[in-house]
């Protein structure tokens, strides 16, 4: 069955080869047929689609550079169109053939498609789409599209190809002219991000201003997510940058933006879902910066978000994300931290942290709550020794038109009660887990101790030491520490690292499910090429994940039948080792990774089969998994022994190796030699013509034409040496 399912492959492989070939002859011999060269490329992407080696072999046969030149010579626009669709589709299937195009001369040419005011809008899309192929994941790249000018040109396309601020989509040429602008949105989001790159940050940061305008004038989906993407990626990580977005206005707009969202987002899910966007753009403005919060609070931001946070259409990740805004806004801003508390929002945050089994959400909400701290002892003190700072004549003012003031002193009394309370059961939790160690070594001298007691008793006090036997194992339970979930981290650093070792920009752009449309077909290329691709946004926030190892049961080997035992002493000594049993195997906190399997703990160490066999047979404890391996390793070696005392034979080499010396010789030892097949007149002739165009690639002539069975590249060859060295032979 695996013969045959390995010479199916064999086969499927030799076709590939061999169509791959067929096609790259018709481009060249097709020159003056465009709508053949269309169609061939069209294949030749396919073909490439469905198989993830046909690009390789494309590149050998030197099919790639050949589509490369043909893009740039051909005088026909679908086939530019077709040869640059398919270049990019082979370069992303494979990382060699990318870096293979990677190269100062074809970003000149695509530069030159773009910058042409011949070029039509679809053949720009193919060009901003190999572009953006070129440059992902690719620092190379990204280097060349600056260092040849193509990131100015595609700065300018942004900033002109949509003209008019209202989108009419329904229109033909708009749309068109709409893709081509998307496209190019996101070719410049690979050239500033993954890998980061600061230079094309900086050339990138001029295009904010023209940004900003389009966010100011028009709200509508199509518009927002792609410039957040845009200005998200540009600023990540990068100080100077976003100080230069703050002093534009970007930081600003956005704050408009967002507060025009959440007030619509009452009305249509859309609008929340989209302020969620522009939020994850905020947050990674301010998240180096926290300084820049005080820009937000002009708008009320944080009341804002903690409106958008109460609406129920919103995922986790999305609660997540406006929490960690949040967060930011209020870790170096005392207004935002007020604008916190006024909104209620400390009750909020304590609720997400006391009811949700999400970890990064508690991270995130206790993140908030260590940052409020300074300011809810502030409130629980009274007026007059409340002070802003700065802002004290503010807060007077605030504290004669509320009256209710006092009723927030209580709420933040409360709250800050109730956080110093889960810090306690922090710090409880540990001096438990102390005195459990302690009491855990001392567990051996107890049972010492109650076992010579009870042996004494035994003779005449039966049901004394029935009692004592319980009351130890309930001293015993006692020791047991109870697992509290502290919620509140008891150290602000170790938080704040926690949170923002999470690139916050990254964790802004996780859009699970959600793809970003690159390039889609015109009207002349509708019918015959597929040209929608989809680059999808990577969730880069990584999730923990705990794996739990049963307490495997202790496996008492060759076991032989025993007596009852009546010995007093004996049977407590059983009752209290079942009990110290029973309560070693009920605690997962510390005693947990002890008994692991050795197979389990030597998982990433240096192991052969030899090794890690030796290994698993001296473990005492085996998890289910490595018992069942051990077990059926243990039966393969001892049918191997029957069979081998069986036929009173040794191998000293493996039995495949065996097998094909055994099929390679005849009964008296001989080897058997291939049948002679004398040359035919038209395998002569493949043979001269397969040089004539391919050259002396011996295996491309043999797999191009139909030469008899058994016949190998090295006969080709010697044969073709014997023809040209006779005087009289001359090639067709």
């Amino acid at each position: 069955m695996q013969t045959s399912m390995e010479s199916e492959d064999t086969k499927k492989i030799q076709e590939m080869k061999t169509d791959l070939n067929l096609l790259l002859e018709c481009l060249k011999y097709q020159m003056d047929n465009a709508f053949s060269q269309k169609e061939a490329l069209v294949t030749i992407h396919s073909i490439c689609q469905q198989n993830s080696n046909a690009g390789l072999y494309f590149r050998e046969i030197g099919g790639l550079m050949f589509v490369k030149d043909l893009a740039k010579s051909s005088e026909h626009s679908m086939v530019k169109e077709a040869a640059l669709y398919t270049l990019g589709a082979v370069a992303e299937q494979n990382v060699y053939c990318q870096q293979t195009l990677c190269t100062p001369e074809l970003f000149e040419d695509l530069t030159w498609f773009l910058s042409n005011n011949d070029s039509n809008t679809n053949l720009k899309r193919m060009s901003v789409y190999v572009i953006l192929v070129l440059v992902s994941n690719n620092r190379t790249g990204q280097t060349l599209v600056r260092e040849t000018g193509c990131i100015s040109v595609l700065s300018q396309l942004f900033k002109t190809v949509l003209s008019k601020y209202e989108l009419n989509l329904s229109d033909e040429n708009v749309f068109q002219s709409y893709q081509l602008w998307s496209s190019v949105c996101s070719t410049l989001c690979v050239c500033v991000n993954n890998p980061q790159n600061d230079e094309n940050q900086m050339l990138c940061s001029s295009l904010f201003p023209h940004a900003n305008d389009w966010l100011i004038n028009c709200t509508k989906p199509e518009i927002i997510r792609p410039i957040c993407s845009f200005i998200g990626l540009t600023l990540a990580n990068n100080t100077y940058v976003q100080k230069y977005f703050i002093s534009v206005g970007g930081l600003d707009v956005l704050s408009q933006v967002l507060v025009q969202l959440e007030s619509d987002s009452h009305k249509t899910l859309s609008s929340a879902k989209l302020a969620v966007v522009v939020t994850k753009t905020v947050d990674a403005c301010i998240a180096d910066n926290p300084t820049f919060g005080v820009v937000l609070s002009k708008y009320h931001i944080v009341s804002k978000l903690l409106a958008l946070l109460l609406h129920e259409s919103l995922d986790s990740g999305e609660k997540f994300s406006i929490i960690l805004t949040v967060g930011h806004c209020t870790e170096d801003c005392e207004e935002n931290q007020y604008d916190l508390f006024k909104s209620n929002g400390l009750p909020l945050m304590i609720q997400v942290l006391t009811e949700s089994q999400n970890e990064e959400l508690n991270k995130a909400a206790t993140f908030v709550l260590h940052n409020c701290k300074k300011i809810t002892e502030k409130l629980s003190l009274s007026l007059g020794e409340y002070s802003f700072d700065e802002n004290e004549e503010q807060l007077k003012d605030v504290n004669m038109k509320e009256k209710n003031l006092e009723d927030y002193w209580k709420k933040a009394k409360e709250i800050l009660h109730r956080i110093e309370q889960l810090e306690r059961e922090g710090n409880e939790e540990r001096v438990q887990r102390e005195k459990y160690k302690d009491c855990v070594s001392s567990v051996n001298i107890n049972i010492q101790n109650t076992l010579k007691h009870l042996h004494a008793d035994s003779s005449g006090g039966g049901s004394k030491a029935e009692d004592r036997d319980k009351s130890q194992s309930r001293k015993l339970q006692s020791y047991k520490s109870h697992e509290v979930m502290s919620k509140a981290c008891t150290n602000y650093d170790q938080m704040k690292t926690l949170l923002k070792s999470a690139n916050p920009v990254n964790a802004c752009y996780r859009e699970s499910g959600q793809n970003k449309t690159l390039c889609k077909a015109s009207s002349s290329c509708n019918q015959n090429l597929r040209e929608e691709t989809t680059f999808e946004k990577k969730n880069f926030v990584s999730q923990s994940s705990d794996h739990i190892f049963k307490h495997p049961t202790p496996i008492a080997k060759n076991t032989k039948q025993q007596l009852p035992v009546t010995d007093p002493f004996t049977l407590c000594s059983d009752i209290i080792n079942k009990e110290v049993i029973g309560f070693l195997t009920t605690d997962n906190c510390s005693k947990i990774l002890k008994y692991r399997c050795s197979g389990c703990i030597a998982v990433g160490k240096s192991l052969n089969s030899r090794t890690f066999s030796k290994l698993l047979h001296s473990c005492p404890y085996q998890c289910d998994r490595h018992k069942v391996i051990v077990e059926a390793e243990d039966r393969y070696k001892s049918g191997l022994r029957k069979s081998l005392i069986c036929n009173k034979k040794i191998l000293l080499t493996p039995c495949r190796r065996r097998k094909l010396n055994n099929e390679s010789t005849t009964p008296g030892g001989i080897k058997k030699r291939r049948i002679r097949k004398n040359f035919t007149e038209e395998e002569v002739n493949y043979l001269f013509n397969g040089v004539k165009k391919m050259g002396n690639h011996w295996n491309l002539i043999l797999w191009s034409f139909p030469f008899q069975q058994g016949r190998k590249a090295v006969d080709l060859a010697h044969k073709y040496h014997k023809l040209t060295k006779r005087p009289k032979c001359v090639a067709p």
